[in-house]
């Protein structure tokens, strides 16, 4: 079952279109990747969904229910621009937010308390905010982000910030939310952290959607039959039997190459071939990165 379905979305500020007909579907519980350049329009389809701004047109359904205010209780937004009150302590800062998500004063005082000893944070609650440093005060968002157990978590760049110890820490809350039955759009550029959380993904770029689906399946439609083989003895000299894209000398008589497969032929073919030339001690098919099919796919849409 998808948690959110986007249909046909548009939105424009005055000469300017920020989404083009744009459809998504977010299946429950997953981690979902909103990815595309600054610009793209990812912002803007977020801020729809959370009805902080209105689309032109279009239609977006939670869990089957048109999108009303009612909704608001079952989101939490983590936007990219951070804002918290300088002035107010932790502690009163998070339970005016937990009391505005809806909690009563004593659950709320409860889920802070569980929180900050989650994140190593209980020494903080008296300090006022402006007395954290950006990655102290990250946290505190992400808590009050999270404190209301949203059924839909949004997340806009939410490693901005953080030291690789705490980023780690996040990545394993964000991980454990998910377990626990939450649904996460993760809106980044951190291609490293789309590869290791994200389930499917979309990419927006000027203001269209041009790639939607798995993580999984997104990559294997973009293999080309393309291996990495670490070997001892050179392929030079064998070119014609070989499509060799690349040969690197990594030491003495070893090499790491490059090569593309005949159209038609397995890899156990090409493996059989190579072994008539050199010794092979590593051999794995290559499969673009997300972050290869992102920089592929934007600049197709460039190059238009």
């Amino acid at each position: 079952m998808n948690i959110l379905e986007a249909r046909h979305i548009h939105k424009s500020y005055a000469t300017h279109t920020a989404l083009r007909d744009v459809s998504l579907s977010i299946p429950s519980q997953s981690i979902f990747g909103l990815l595309g350049p600054n610009g793209a329009g990812k912002t803007t389809l977020i801020r729809i969904i959370t009805q902080i701004i209105e689309r032109d047109s279009g239609e977006v359904f939670i869990k089957g229910e048109e999108l009303n205010p009612e909704h608001i209780l079952k989101i939490g937004y983590l936007p990219e621009e951070r804002g918290l009150y300088k002035k107010m302590k932790v502690g009163e800062q998070l339970l005016y937010l937990a009391r505005l998500k809806g909690l009563s004063t004593n659950e709320a005082k409860q889920r802070i308390t569980h929180w900050l000893k989650r994140l190593d944070m209980m020494e903080w609650k008296g300090k006022n905010i402006e007395d954290l440093s950006k990655g102290m005060q990250q946290k505190i968002q992400f808590i009050a982000t999270v404190l209301h157990e949203p059924e839909l978590i949004i997340l806009d760049e939410p490693f901005s910030g953080f030291d690789p110890v705490n980023a780690n820490l996040i990545k394993d809350e964000i991980m454990e939310l998910r377990r626990k039955g939450s649904t996460i759009i993760f809106s980044t550029h951190r291609m490293e952290s789309v590869e290791e959380m994200c389930d499917h993904i979309a990419l927006i770029n000027r203001s269209r959607k041009i790639l939607d689906g798995s993580k999984q399946e997104i990559r294997n439609s973009y293999r080309n039959n393309t291996f990495i083989v670490e070997h001892r003895g050179s392929l030079n000299g064998h070119a014609a039997d070989f499509n060799l894209l690349e040969q690197e000398q990594l030491n003495d008589d070893f090499f790491r190459s490059v090569i593309r497969n005949r159209e038609g032929e397995s890899p156990n073919s090409l493996l059989r071939d190579l072994l008539g030339h050199v010794e092979v001690f590593h051999f794995v098919e290559k499969i673009p990165s997300i972050n290869e099919i992102f920089i592929s796919k934007v600049q197709e849409v460039v190059h238009e």
